[in-house]
């Protein structure tokens, strides 16, 4: 699982005026951030704005990252949600041909108990064809994987092999760091925090920064997996700004305002999302163009 320790960018879906997605647009996007050195694609994720995505929608974009990519580095897919049954369908009925690993978030708005997350994942496992990483993003979900069911997780189930983790919360990273398997590989959730978290043991990041300033992020990610701190932390503290601004308006609104700004996309959200306001805008740009 060592294709998982360094950048995986989490693919933002470029949209046309009319809301339909921009083929021409994510090719171009995955073509600029293979060439400036992520490790890994993320497909279908939260900053893909996945929720708003057809299953016919989901299909055709995943077998058109697969196509671009052409074998070329690692690619994970987000098959997640509230409804176990759902994706262990979803998953049954996907060729997983170009698929290198799923990512699945914990399930929302039920607000399982651990036993019930527990039970969750086991069933995914037992039905997933390709490694699975885990995805505890409590923020968004309102429920949060515990230190003791992720370890336990990931000593019962072999092909689960991952958490992309973001919680925030250091001593639950760090008990998960000091107590998992040694094969099991900790990323973080979280684009600000990414290099702190590697000080302590995390290996990788699944990045959204990492889809306008890939060779950057990345570059800091693998000085940081060698261990070079000094020149690492250079490069966190040159992109933290952009990135808390990222967020202001939510996300994937800021890193697509910027990628419309770079020519990379056009600057389109589907409902519930909009735009980023213009003070923020401007901001983005400012802050950006300090970096490039």
């Amino acid at each position: 699982m060592n294709y998982l320790k360094g950048t995986g960018v989490a693919l933002v879906t470029p949209f046309n005026g009319d809301k339909t997605i921009d083929y021409q647009a994510l090719e171009k996007l995955i073509e600029y951030v293979i060439l400036n050195g992520v490790d890994f694609l993320v497909a279908l994720g939260t900053t893909g704005e996945t929720a708003t995505l057809s299953k016919k929608e989901k299909n055709d974009l995943l077998d058109f990252v697969i196509k671009i990519n052409n074998s070329r580095i690692p690619i994970v897919a987000g098959f997640g949600g509230n409804n176990t049954l759902e994706i262990i369908e979803n998953i049954k009925a996907r060729n997983f041909d170009g698929i290198d690993a799923i990512l699945s978030v914990t399930p929302y708005y039920n607000k399982p108990s651990q036993e019930g997350i527990y039970q969750h994942y086991k069933e995914i496992s037992e039905n997933s064809s390709v490694p699975i990483i885990l995805y505890n993003v409590p923020g968004r979900t309102s429920v949060n994987i515990s230190a003791q069911t992720t370890i336990r997780i990931a000593k019962d189930f072999d092909n689960i092999v991952a958490i992309k983790e973001a919680s925030g919360d250091f001593s639950q990273l760090m008990e998960i760091i000091k107590n998992k398997p040694n094969n099991f590989i900790v990323l973080s959730g979280d684009d600000a925090l990414t290099l702190p978290l590697m000080s302590i043991g995390v290996e990788g990041v699944i990045s959204v920064i990492a889809n306008i300033l890939p060779k950057q992020f990345s570059e800091m990610v693998n000085l940081a997996n060698k261990k070079d701190f000094t020149n690492s932390f250079k490069i966190h503290y040159q992109v933290l700004y952009i990135i808390n601004a990222l967020f202001e308006d939510g996300n994937p609104a800021g890193v697509k305002a910027i990628l419309s700004h770079a020519g990379l996309i056009k600057n389109n959200l589907r409902l519930p999302l909009v735009p980023v306001k213009s003070d923020t805008y401007n901001k983005l740009v400012d802050l950006f163009s300090k970096i490039t």
